[in-house]
């Protein structure tokens, strides 16, 4: 059984943004992983896993 992708959720405490990246990105973005896609701010991490109910607030970087 699967559950999907999984994500590291994210705010940004300079900007504001909620974002999240899919944890099989981690290769793809190295040390820039978890940084706002807006300002490039290290993120706060909030949570992960499966999709969140609130999923839709949070911006995925691709």
């Amino acid at each position: 059984m699967t559950w999907g992708p999984s994500f590291m959720y994210y705010h940004c405490p300079k900007c504001g943004l909620k974002f999240k990246y899919a944890l099989d990105m981690i290769p793809e973005f190295g040390d820039d992983f978890g940084k706002c896609p807006k300002c490039g701010v290290e993120g706060v991490y909030e949570t992960d896993g499966a999709r969140k109910p609130d999923d839709l607030d949070y911006e995925e970087v691709e």
